[in-house]
C-alpha cells in the first residue's frame, strides 16, 4: 500500500494489497477498498462503504454520504461499488436509506464522469457511461451499457434499460426501455439506438426485429397493449424482443414516449 503522510486513515478501515491514497483524503472506519484501487487526493470515503478491486478514484469525490433524505436517522445503509470503475472529479456517491434494500450500489467497469451524482438507493449496472454532470435521484435504476449524455437529469424512481442511449441536456421522468435513444429538454423517445447495437456486437437481424417492434408500439399503436399484442403477432421471439416487452410490461411510473 501508499499511504500519503497526509491522509487520514481511519484505523477500522480495511485496506487491501496495492492500495494507493492520495494527500489529504480522508478515509472513514467501516470502509473497505479492494487491492489496486487508486485514490486521488482530497477524496473522502464514510459510512460502510465497500469498494472493490482497480478502481480509480479522482480527486474531490465524495462517497458513502448520508443520503439528502430528510427521513434519514443515520442508519448504517451502505455503498458498495464493484471492480475496475473509472470515477472522475467531484463525483458524489450517497449511501441508501431504508426504504429499499439498504445499499446504493455501482457495478463493474463503468466510467463516471466529473461531477455526476449518483443518489440514495440508486443501482448501476456494468459499463455505463455517465458524462459530465449527470445527475440521479433516489431510487434509479440503470442497466448494463447505458450511456448518458451530459447534464442528463433523472427523476426518482425511473428505470433506464439496458444499451439505452440518452442524449444530452434532457430531463426524464419516466421509465426508457433498452435498445432505445432518447433526445430533447424534456427527453422524447427517438428510436432504436442502432449505431450503439450494432458497436456493441449485435446483429442486423436483431437490431431490425427491435426497430419493428418499435414502430409497432411507438408509431402505430396508440395504447401499449394494442402495440405489444401486435408485436406477438408478426415477430417471432428473439431474447432482446422478450426483455423489451417484460420491461414495459413491469412499468410503474410510465415508459416513454
Amino acid at each position: 500500500m501508499e499511504i500519503h503522510p497526509l491522509a487520514v486513515v481511519s484505523s477500522g478501515a480495511e485496506l487491501g494489497p496495492g492500495v494507493k491514497i492520495g494527500p489529504y483524503s480522508t478515509i472513514g472506519d467501516h470502509v473497505i477498498i479492494g487491492r489496486d484501487t487508486i485514490i486521488g487526493s482530497h477524496v473522502i470515503i464514510e459510512g460502510h462503504t465497500q469498494i472493490g478491486e482497480r478502481n480509480k478514484i479522482s480527486p474531490f469525490c465524495s462517497i458513502g454520504m448520508p443520503p439528502q433524505d430528510i427521513a434519514y436517522q443515520g442508519e448504517d445503509t451502505r455503498v458498495v461499488i464493484g471492480n475496475e470503475n473509472v470515477i472522475r472529479e467531484y463525483v458524489s456517491i450517497n449511501r441508501a436509506t431504508t426504504k429499499e434494500e439498504w445499499q446504493t450500489v455501482v457495478g463493474n467497469r463503468n466510467f463516471i464522469m466529473a461531477y455526476s451524482h449518483i443518489a440514495h438507493d440508486c443501482i448501476l449496472g456494468n459499463r455505463v457511461i455517465m458524462s459530465n454532470l449527470a445527475t440521479l435521484a433516489g431510487h434509479i435504476t440503470i442497466g448494463d451499457h447505458v450511456i448518458l449524455g451530459g447534464f442528463v437529469a433523472i427523476h426518482q424512481f425511473v428505470r433506464i434499460g439496458a444499451y439505452a442511449f440518452l442524449g444530452a441536456k434532457s430531463g426524464l421522468v419516466q421509465d426508457v426501455p433498452p435498445f432505445m435513444m432518447t433526445s430533447g429538454h424534456r427527453a422524447s423517445l427517438y428510436g432504436v439506438n442502432q449505431k450503439g447495437l450494432i458497436r456493441a456486437g449485435f446483429s442486423r437481424e436483431t437490431v431490425d426485429g427491435l426497430k419493428k417492434a418499435y414502430r409497432l408500439i411507438w408509431r402505430e399503436n396508440r395504447r401499449f397493449s394494442e402495440g405489444i399484442k401486435q408485436v406477438k403477432k408478426e415477430l417471432k421471439p428473439f431474447p432482446e424482443l422478450e426483455m423489451l416487452l417484460k420491461f414495459i410490461n413491469e412499468s410503474k411510473r410510465g415508459v416513454l414516449r
